[in-house]
């Protein structure tokens, strides 16, 4: 005797595509994560052009810094204008550095293997990207001082009260580890931001690779003399004006001297 028998598998539960189930999370977490690094790394380069006004004349960063506080649009100084920008970018940082946390390694054996990694491979992107994240744990110490100090006294911007507070107040090793470690950070951060996202990809990945590596480290160094020359300015200023520490800074065209 003969009998035909049928056999149907049954089908699996849920839908047949499994990228349907894919969560989106992550992505949109990483774009959010590039987005922040992206905003807060050109903040940081504006930030720098702002602070080295002091190597033109101390005028020209009284007028930069009064400009923040609405001085010329109000009348006068309202510093807490400059601790609401400094909220901001607050907020900024911490978002960023929170998202950044998702990558760091998770212990010391995870730490260990990857530096065993990267030191097999010789690969510099990668060693790129170690250093970003050893100047990141950094910056959540040095920037966070930083920005607290100026959210809680927005008063004390200006050619001798922040001198006052990088001499005097004996801030000047924080900000010279900060220039360092925010610098080469952030240049980093904007250089695997080009590659991961696609700019300026060109018909020569390599080439174009090389070139966003040549352009990464000029601006770099161009930002660190920056910073080292505006640092040495702001030493210089407050070992001056040390006996006056607390005097407020004023144009010659507003009166000069203290106030």
């Amino acid at each position: 005797m003969s009998s035909s028998t049928t056999l149907t598998a049954a089908a699996p539960p849920g839908p047949t595509n499994p990228t349907l189930r894919r969560p989106h999370w992550p992505a949109r977490l990483d774009l959010l994560q590039s987005a922040s690094g992206l905003v807060l790394g050109l903040f940081m380069w504006g930030h720098m052009l702002f602070v080295s006004s002091i190597l033109i004349s101390q005028d020209a960063m009284w007028t930069i810094s009064r400009f923040f506080e609405g001085y010329f649009v109000l009348g006068h100084s309202v510093p807490w204008l400059v601790s609401v920008i400094v909220g901001c970018i607050f907020m900024l940082f911490a978002t960023h550095a929170a998202l950044a946390l998702r990558k760091f390694p998770a212990s010391y054996a995870a730490h260990r293997s990857f530096r065993d990694h990267m030191q097999a491979m010789r690969h510099e992107d990668t060693t790129l990207w170690y250093w970003q994240v050893v100047t990141g744990f950094m910056l959540f110490f040095l920037a966070s001082l930083h920005l607290g100090t100026m959210l809680l006294r927005p008063d004390r911007i200006g050619p001798y009260e922040s001198a006052d507070r990088v001499w005097s107040d004996c801030m000047w090793p924080l900000y010279l580890l900060m220039l360092f470690a925010v610098e080469i950070h952030g240049g980093v951060g904007l250089y695997r931001l080009a590659l991961k996202w696609g700019w300026l990809a060109g018909a020569n990945p390599a080439r174009t690779r090389r070139r966003l590596r040549l352009a990464k480290w000029t601006l770099t160094a161009f930002f660190l003399v920056l910073g080292l020359a505006s640092l040495a300015a702001y030493m210089r200023i407050g070992i001056q004006h040390a006996p006056h520490y607390g005097e407020h800074y004023v144009p010659a065209s507003l009166g000069g001297g203290a106030q």
